[in-house]
């Protein structure tokens, strides 16, 4: 096929596609899926070898956001019947972390919900990235805390904090559709002032919102410019109790197709498999290795993921290999930029919020950590296959073990 033809030449010299292209992508038949995944795998490979990194979330506070983001489970009225707690003390976020790192986590990322932080919050979340960095040797520690005032990205990086993560997640045009409390181009400004203060940014979308091609282009191209080291892409969990608890649109072939347009928009960039992948993937999650060479291990901020260990035998099985921490996630190219504090993918360096939440201020009402009780964690039991093309509503599990409860994490 020309198109894919076209498109590893384009990635191998990280050239950016043309929208027609990544159009084309998402409009390719099942029957050369394959085809599709061959190609990006390429691509994959010449950029990131057959490396998985993995990382870890922390949700430091869950539930109780202002925000009104219609795909989030935290989100201002939601009846999604979540975990919902104020924030966890230092020790106890450094213990959870060290759980995921135990598992083979290189990054932990660390999530609170809300607008965004006070100046008190973040003297909290630095006293907590001190307490995992010196618990964890080696580790990456990723802020995920929503909107940044002047000053905050600057004060993150100098506690510690490796990365920030801030979701663009659909497209400028689609934006005011799913949000209304705060802006496209908010988001973008706080990406943009991780960037200045010498994070190394993480920005990337949520499919499945019943946007359309056009949309999923656009963002993607707007996050290409923006320069990301690490594109987190989530398929939206639809949650009941949310405004999107029916918007079941993907199969497991088109986000193998998104996953793919990603990569060859942003070849050297981290893509990173992120929330909802075990309910929309399902079977084919190994598939979408040869595409992003990033994932998350274990739950999720509201939901529960996949087993960790069997993360691990998936990638294993796959023929991949979990990336160590002696090694550099990024290409040389963009690694040197990052350190000297440019643009990594313009020559010059530059998760939701990881996962399946939104991010950070401290709401008005305070709510206490709820243990679950052992009989409520979700068995390894498998679930009978739903009839071809059915939802598989069966898989959206609430997440009640880990970071606010006295259950063992999922690591």
């Amino acid at each position: 096929m020309d198109l894919l033809t076209t498109l590893v030449d384009k990635g191998l010299r990280r050239e950016l596609p043309t929208r027609e292209e990544a159009l084309a992508v998402l409009a390719t038949s099942d029957d050369d899926l394959l085809d599709v995944v061959a190609a990006a795998g390429k691509v994959r490979r010449r950029w990131f070898g057959r490396r998985v990194k993995l990382n870890y979330l922390v949700n430091l506070k869950s539930g109780l956001c202002p925000e009104d983001c219609s795909y989030c489970s935290q989100r201002l009225g939601s009846k999604a019947e979540i975990l919902k707690y104020t924030w966890l003390k230092p020790e106890q976020a450094s213990e959870a972390a060290a759980a995921g790192v135990a598992g083979g986590a290189k990054r932990v990322c660390i999530v609170a919900s809300g607008r965004g932080p006070t100046d008190r919050d973040v003297d909290r979340v630095s006293q907590t990235i001190a307490a995992i960095k010196e618990q964890n040797e080696g580790v990456e520690v990723c802020a995920c805390l929503g909107l940044l005032s002047d000053g905050q990205a600057a004060r993150l990086r100098a506690a510690g904090a490796d990365a920030y993560n801030h979701n663009l997640n659909t497209s400028e045009a689609t934006y005011g559709d799913i949000t209304t409390t705060h802006t496209y181009a908010d988001r973008v400004e706080t990406v943009q002032q991780a960037q200045a203060a010498g994070l190394s940014a993480c920005s990337g979308l949520i499919a499945g919102m019943g946007e359309s091609d056009a949309d999923l282009v656009d963002v993607v191209f707007a996050l290409r410019a923006l320069d990301p080291d690490s594109v987190p892409v989530n398929f939206l969990i639809p949650f009941e109790g949310t405004p999107l608890a029916k918007e079941w649109n993907l199969t497991p072939q088109r986000a193998l197709r998104i996953l793919a347009m990603v990569r060859f928009v942003c070849p050297d960039v981290e893509v990173r498999l992120a929330g909802g992948r075990e309910v929309h993937l399902r079977s084919m999650q190994p598939l979408a290795l040869h595409l992003a060479n990033s994932i998350f291990l274990g739950d999720y901020l509201t939901s529960e993921g996949q087993a960790g260990k069997d993360d691990l035998a998936m990638i294993a099985d796959a023929g991949f290999e979990v990336e160590g921490t002696d090694t550099s996630t990024l290409p040389e190219h963009r690694a040197d930029a990052l350190a000297g504090g440019g643009c990594g993918g313009h020559g010059g360096g530059g998760c939701g919020p990881c996962g399946d939440g939104e991010a950070a201020a401290e709401p008005a009402v305070r709510a206490e950590a709820v243990p679950a009780p052992a009989e409520e964690v979700r068995t390894e039991e498998a679930p009978a296959a739903a009839p071809s093309g059915e939802a598989r509503t069966d898989l959206v599990s609430v997440r009640r073990r880990g970071a606010g409860t006295e259950l063992p994490p999922n690591a």
